[in-house]
C-alpha cells in the first residue's frame, strides 16, 4: 500500500516531492539512518496535513506540546522580492530624559510652563432678592456701572464689559438723525413731541393725539408704522378701557410707534420709500445706525446689530460703554472739540431737555420708573430704559458731584417682571447721592416693589441689597 497524500499539488508544502504510488517497496521496513531524519521531520512538519507514512505503519499523533527539532531540509531558492520606494525618514527619536527631570522638559529652555487654565465664568453678584416672609424665593444677579465724561469708571459692581442690547434705550442717541436733518424745523417738532420719539410710551390717549399731530403735519398716514400691536398698550386702564368697549389697539399704541414715527419723517424729509423702512439695508436704517455709531465713538462697519421686538435693527456694546453715551447725553456741550463726538452736542442737548420737561412722554403718567424718576428730580436727570432688564440714567453736574456723570445698570436674568430693574435702579441713585430723602419718599414704591394678595395684603417685597463703593475705594 503506497503512501497517501492530500491536497491537488504533487509537490509537499516545503518544496519536496510526494512519492508516487508505483515506487519500488523498500526492501526492509526499517529505515537508513539517512532517512531516519527525513522520515522525523516528515512527521513533525508543522502547518501541514500531509505526512510521509512507511509502509503498514500508523500516522503518527502529532501533539500540541513541543516536538524536538529536526534537522532543517534544504530550501529551494526564494525569488528576490521587487525592489520597494525608499520609506520616508523616520523621525529622529527623542532625547533620553535627564535622570531626576520630567521627559517633557527641554534641556535648553528650563522647565516647561504649565497650560493655563482658562478664566472662570463671571458670576455678576446678587442685586435683588425676592422675599416672602423669611424666605428669600429668588435672587436677581447684575452688573452695575457709572462714568464719568471722560470715560473714567467712577463706580462698579459686577462686570462692566458685559455685552448687551440697547434695545429701546438707543431711543436718544438715535434719534439725532431727525434733527440734525433739520426735521423739528420742517415738521415743526414739539419738545413734547421730540420726547416721545426718544421714548416708550404706555399708549395712552394723550400719546396717541400727540403722534397722531405729528402724522398729519407730516402728511405721513400712520398706516405705515411697521411695529405691530404686540403688548400695546402698556397701561392697564388704557387696555381695559379698549377691551371693553371691544376697540383693537392699532400701531400707533405700541411704545416704540414715537421711535419708526422719527424713521418715517426721515424718509419723507430725503424721499426715501417707506415701505420697508424697517430693514437693515433701508437708507433710513443706514443713516440711524451710522448715528448711534457716533454716539459711541465708532463706525456703522463696527456695529453689532440683531433685530429688536418691533421689528427695527438694535445695537450691542458692553456696558461701560453705555453709561459713557449716557454720561455723553448728560452735559453733551462738555466733550471736547477734539472728541468726535462733539458734533451730536446741539442734538442732544435738545432731546435731553425735551426728556427733562416732558416725562409722560418718554414713558407714562402711571406706574412708569423713568417717568417717575425725572418728576421726582425735575431737571436733574434723563431716564431711559430698554427690556431685559436694561436701565440707563444720565445726570448732570450738581452740587457735590464731580462733574456728569452716565449710569448703566443691567440685570442678568432680565428683571423678574421688572421689579429687579426698578428696585436696583432706586437704591443705585440712592448710594451715588442723586436723590435726597423727598425723592427717595416718592419712588418708595419702585425702591422695594410689593406682591400683594387678592385683597391687596402685602405678602412679599424686592429688596436691593448691595455696595456701589466708588472705584478708589475697591484700590485702596
Amino acid at each position: 500500500m503506497s503512501p497517501s497524500r492530500t491536497g491537488p499539488d504533487s509537490r509537499g508544502e516545503e518544496g519536496r516531492p510526494v512519492p508516487a504510488a508505483n515506487e519500488p517497496k523498500p526492501a526492509s521496513s526499517k529505515l537508513a539512518p539517512a532517512e531516519k531524519g527525513v522520515a522525523s521531520k516528515a512527521a513533525v512538519a508543522p502547518e501541514t496535513s500531509s505526512v510521509f507514512v512507511p509502509l503498514k505503519a500508523k500516522p503518527p499523533v502529532v501533539e500540541s506540546r513541543a516536538v524536538p527539532s529536526a534537522p532543517a531540509l534544504p530550501m529551494p531558492p526564494t525569488p528576490a522580492p521587487s525592489p520597494l520606494p525608499a520609506p520616508a525618514a523616520a523621525p529622529p527619536a527623542p532625547a533620553a530624559p535627564i535622570p531626576g527631570r520630567s521627559a517633557g522638559v527641554k534641556n535648553v529652555r528650563g522647565p516647561k510652563q504649565p497650560v493655563r487654565a482658562p478664566d472662570p465664568p463671571k458670576t455678576p453678584p446678587i442685586l435683588v432678592r425676592q422675599m416672602r416672609g423669611d424666605l428669600v424665593e429668588s435672587c436677581h444677579r447684575g452688573s452695575i456701572v457709572e462714568v464719568g465724561m471722560d470715560g473714567t469708571v467712577r463706580r462698579v459692581l459686577g462686570d462692566p464689559e458685559v455685552v448687551v442690547n440697547l434695545r429701546s434705550a438707543v431711543k436718544p442717541f438715535g434719534l439725532v438723525a431727525l434733527v440734525e436733518a433739520g426735521g423739528v424745523e420742517e415738521f415743526g417738532l414739539t419738545d413734547a413731541e421730540l420726547a416721545i420719539m426718544a421714548g416708550s410710551h404706555s399708549g395712552e390717549d394723550l400719546h396717541v393725539r400727540t403722534l397722531q399731530a405729528v402724522f398729519r403735519r407730516a402728511s405721513v398716514s400712520q398706516q405705515h408704522l411697521g411695529c405691530g400691536s404686540e403688548g400695546a398698550p402698556l397701561d392697564a386702564l388704557t387696555a381695559a378701557r379698549l377691551a371693553r368697549d371691544g376697540e383693537k389697539a392699532g400701531s400707533v399704541r405700541h411704545m416704540c410707534s414715537g421711535q419708526h414715527a422719527s424713521m418715517l419723517l426721515l424718509c419723507r424729509l430725503n424721499g426715501w420709500p417707506v415701505e420697508e423702512y424697517w430693514l437693515p439695508d433701508h437708507p433710513v436704517q443706514r443713516l440711524y445706525g451710522a448715528t448711534v455709531a457716533r454716539a459711541f465713538s465708532t463706525s456703522p462697519s463696527m456695529l453689532d446689530i440683531s433685530t429688536d421686538a418691533c421689528g427695527v435693527p438694535t445695537y450691542a456694546f458692553p456696558l461701560h460703554e453705555v453709561a459713557r453715551a449716557f454720561a455723553l447725553l448728560a452735559d453733551p456741550t462738555a466733550i471736547p472739540k477734539k472728541d468726535t463726538r462733539s458734533s451730536l452736542a446741539d442734538a442732544l442737548c435738545r432731546i435731553r431737555d425735551a426728556m427733562m420737561t416732558n416725562p409722560e412722554m418718554v414713558a407714562g403718567s402711571r406706574g412708569r420708573l423713568d417717568t417717575s424718576v425725572m418728576k421726582a428730580l425735575p431737571g436733574g436727570i434723563a431716564a431711559k430704559g430698554g427690556v431685559e432688564g436694561l436701565r440707563g440714567f444720565a445726570i448732570p453736574a450738581g452740587p457735590g458731584r464731580a462733574g456728569a456723570s452716565g449710569v448703566a445698570i443691567k440685570i442678568e436674568d432680565g428683571g423678574g417682571f421688572a421689579r429687579a430693574s426698578s428696585a436696583a435702579s432706586v437704591e443705585t441713585l440712592r448710594q451715588i447721592g442723586v436723590l435726597d430723602a423727598s425723592a427717595l419718599r416718592s419712588l418708595g414704591r419702585y425702591h422695594r416693589p410689593v406682591a400683594l394678595d387678592p385683597r391687596g395684603v402685602p405678602i412679599g417685597e424686592a429688596v436691593p441689597e448691595f455696595d456701589l463703593a466708588p472705584v478708589g475705594e475697591l484700590l485702596d
